[in-house]
């Protein structure tokens, strides 16, 4: 078992400790403030963005001028460039504000950070124990990075379709089967909102000699209120990646990457730090590193508005249950091991026990009563309320609740109708080489028996169900092709929108 936990403890020279935060602390958005003051100036502007911040230009008509104002390049003096710079601050803040040792500000999503977290792994030995139900970027990371990985299944709700998480003892047997162990790479909340026990599955990686990954995509919000979940971090994660533009409040694609102060931090900073040169934009936007300094903001000084926040999810559900037509998945959580809590900003519902697919409802909602919700399953839509905001629940209540019930004569759980997760198929190849084999298209149903090429996943929530290296199984295919033929179904990695046709290794 790999038992480095104390190598390489010197520090490069380059990664001088983040500078302390300026008077004000946390109140402050120092980088989103240097922006706004270096927009308010009188600029002759020949130079990238190309659109020069124009008055007539299309886009400041259609976003107005402050945005085009506010697109500035990197690399500026007084904003990016120099010694304690407010990005410098802003950064420090935000370190702070998770209690990390570092953090760094993502332009690509929490993709780019689950990529990072990936490529840096083979520093620390060749094989990934893996959650099996991670977001496709981790396994887009196997590919970049090569490793091998062990993959540890998640438990699974039969009835909703659904997978959760994996327990210490699960990584444990993982870990105990794989003596080149580089990392135990998790996912805790999940797309559901169900939380892991972080720290029992910390412990039992540390004790074996590697450090604990976190993608806690979906929990950037943990923390900030006595409501919420503890983050990962101080639960003993190492590193966790935090797409802070889901319910954060920052905007999409942005989102960080955090470093624990813990066993494994000298030897993971210099790593982290040369991969995300690697991966970031040269380009990288003032609008999504400022929009991710002001949410940091509100969340260390909105607790009231969290509170807000937490309050209205909570009068959902409490309707949900008194209506009685409808059930909240979150209620059947004690029944799994591997969930030691839940995220109050989440709100899914069973709809199959009203009598409509979470397809279904999840279409009508949104044609009929102009109402997103985050994502539906076969059996189930997920609702979201992000921290400090304060939507019309009543009007969400009501519309769910006006749904008609086209499948009253196939009530939930028959067995026909439901459209459960497959298992997956035996793994021959690592990622890599399955992406980098020669291949060819073949008809979906010749693919089944061979290898896949591509990793095909039900989006969202974007969990792979197909696997480059996996063997392709006739029940996942059935599976992708209803996903794709679904209301609003979507198969990311398919050559076609109905999953017709897979690449598989020649």
């Amino acid at each position: 078992m790999n038992t480095r936990t104390t190598d390489h403890r010197t520090p490069s020279p380059s990664l001088s400790p983040a500078p302390a935060p300026p008077d004000g602390g946390q109140l402050c958005a120092p980088y989103a403030e240097a922006v706004l003051r270096h927009a308010g100036r009188d600029w002759l502007r020949l130079n990238v963005p190309g659109h020069a911040a124009a008055p007539g230009s299309d886009l400041a008509g259609l976003f107005g001028s402050r945005i085009t104002a506010l697109d500035f390049p990197p690399l500026l003096d007084g904003i990016d460039l120099g010694a304690d710079t407010p990005l410098d601050r802003a950064l420090a803040l935000a370190a702070e504000a998770w209690g990390a040792r570092r953090t760094w500000f993502l332009t690509n999503g929490a993709s780019q950070g689950n990529q990072i977290a990936s490529m840096i792994a083979p520093a620390l030995g060749r094989t990934l124990v893996v959650q099996r139900s991670v977001h496709s970027s981790v396994i887009d990371g196997l590919v970049l990075s090569g490793l091998d990985a062990v993959f540890v299944q998640p438990s699974v709700d039969p009835e909703q379709g659904i997978a959760h998480g994996v327990t210490a003892a699960d990584v444990a047997e993982a870990l105990e089967q794989t003596p080149d162990a580089a990392a135990v790479y998790i996912v805790s909340p999940s797309y559901f909102g169900a939380v892991a026990d972080v720290r029992a599955i910390a412990d039992t990686a540390h004790a074996a000699g590697v450090p604990l990954i976190v993608d806690e995509a979906w929990g950037s919000h943990f923390g900030f209120h006595p409501g919420l979940p503890a983050n990962a971090l101080s639960a003993g994660a190492d590193l966790a990646t935090s797409s802070t533009h889901k319910l954060a409040g920052s905007l999409t694609q942005s989102a960080m990457l955090h470093l624990a102060e813990g066993p494994f931090a000298d030897l993971l900073e210099p790593l982290v730090d040369r991969a995300f040169r690697l991966v970031q934009s040269t380009s990288a936007s003032a609008l999504l590193t400022a929009s991710l300094d002001l949410a940091r903001r509100s969340l260390v000084t909105g607790a009231a508005a969290t509170g807000g926040s937490i309050a209205a999810a909570d009068r959902v559900r409490r309707a949900v249950r008194a209506l009685g037509r409808f059930t909240v998945v979150s209620d059947g959580f004690h029944a799994f091991p591997d969930i030691v809590g839940a995220d109050p900003l989440r709100v899914a519902i069973d709809t199959r026990a009203g009598g409509i697919t979470g397809h279904e409802a999840r279409r009508r909602l949104f044609r009929d009563h102009q109402i997103m919700v985050e994502v539906a399953t076969d059996a189930a839509v997920v609702a979201v309320i992000g921290a400090g905001s304060a939507p019309d629940t009543d009007r969400f209540v009501e519309a769910l609740h006006t749904l008609p019930s086209p499948l009253t004569t196939a009530p939930a759980g028959a067995g026909a109708g439901m459209l459960r997760l497959p298992a997956p198929g035996a793994t021959k190849l690592s990622a890599r080489e399955a992406f980098l084999s020669p291949a060819l298209v073949v008809a979906a149903e010749e693919a089944v028996g061979r290898i896949s090429a591509d990793t095909l996943a039900a989006y969202p929530p974007g969990i792979p169900n197909v696997l480059p290296g996996e063997v392709v199984t006739a029940e996942a295919v059935r599976f992708l092709q209803r996903t794709a033929a679904a209301p609003n179904g979507h198969v990311r990695g398919a050559l076609d929108l109905g999953v017709t046709r897979l690449r598989v290794v020649a």
